[in-house]
């Protein structure tokens, strides 16, 4: 079982080098950085994307076909590299991942958005870094410093305070559903990450999407039988970039930049997410900020940058 994971991993590595080559010889450091942030921009448009996507789709419409079409895409990928199918021993893990990353998160993410403007949704969700590291340390031991967790209090205390705020002074529903998606996402990371040191990353986000097409079909079908859809440019723009750059292509890169660069510095890219998106949603989605949002993400951004730091 070890020698068919080992070599399905190297002929994955060897698959994803440009020229064809070996995983010996590795891309340039500009190259991991470049690919690494174009992951992250994916990553930051997935909420005005969402958005969009409710013009025309459902939100349970939207989450099924989002999970059929990226399921598609990586099921091709993975039958074109003539991929095994994952050691009976990874199931498992790929399982969570799956609950979390393609299912849980889309999903009660999408739900929030329904009442929740996307630079609101994008600051409370700039609190996941700090929810996978607590599930890290639960599930593989990581023992992070007291800075780190000074660090990751602060930014929880942060980010409470501007959901509090906002709602006048009691969480909302879409809060609600905003906190679960990051229990849930953090869960399936924290698994991610663990497969992705036996096996390329890339195949268990693309075995979890393939893993979920029994339910994502049958559940596209009934669902689109029971809410409405009215397709307009930005309904389609917006499923077709959470299918094909959000959950999988976004996802690609993501992975590749960080086996070049290594995962600390990359990571560092990934604190200019939620400022991203907070971008993104004025210049889509025409959204007005309040002051409180940006500081917010700022503050945010820091605390996450400290405790990058204090765990590296």
């Amino acid at each position: 079982m070890r020698e068919q994971d080992s070599a399905t991993e190297s002929t994955a590595i060897a698959a994803a080098q440009p020229d064809g080559g070996t995983a010996t010889r590795p891309a340039p450091r500009y190259g991991g950085t470049l690919q690494a942030a174009l992951g992250v921009v994916a990553f930051s448009l997935t909420f005005p994307a969402t958005a969009w996507g409710l013009e025309g789709f459902g939100p349970w419409s939207l989450v099924a076909v989002r999970s059929t079409l990226a399921a598609v895409i990586a099921g091709s990928c993975l039958l074109a590299l003539r991929v095994p199918l994952p050691a009976r021993s990874h199931r498992a893990g790929i399982v969570v991942v799956a609950a979390g990353v393609v299912l849980g998160f889309p999903l009660l993410t999408t739900l929030a958005l329904r009442t929740s403007t996307t630079a609101h949704a994008a600051v409370v969700v700039g609190l996941l870094p700090l929810t996978t590291a607590v599930f890290s340390a639960l599930r593989m031991g990581a023992r992070p410093s007291r800075t780190f967790w000074v660090a990751a209090l602060a930014g929880a205390a942060a980010v409470i305070a501007f959901t509090v705020q906002q709602s006048g002074g009691a969480l909302t529903g879409a809060d609600a559903y905003l906190f679960g998606a990051l229990l849930i996402c953090a869960a399936g990371y924290t698994e991610g990450g663990r497969l992705a040191r036996v096996m390329p990353g890339w195949q268990v986000i693309g075995w979890a999407l393939v893993m979920c097409l029994p339910l994502s079909v049958p559940g596209a079908l009934l669902a689109l039988s029971y809410e409405p859809v009215h397709l307009t440019a930005h309904a389609v723009a917006g499923v077709l970039w959470v299918a094909a750059g959000s959950q999988f292509l976004g996802l690609v890169v993501w992975y590749r930049g960080m086996a070049a660069v290594g995962i600390p510095r990359a990571s560092q890219l990934q604190l200019a997410q939620p400022l991203l998106t907070l971008v993104w949603s004025v210049l889509l989605l025409g959204e007005h900020l309040t002051p409180a949002a940006p500081l917010t993400a700022a503050a945010v951004l820091v605390c996450i940058a400290v405790t990058q730091r204090a765990r590296a």
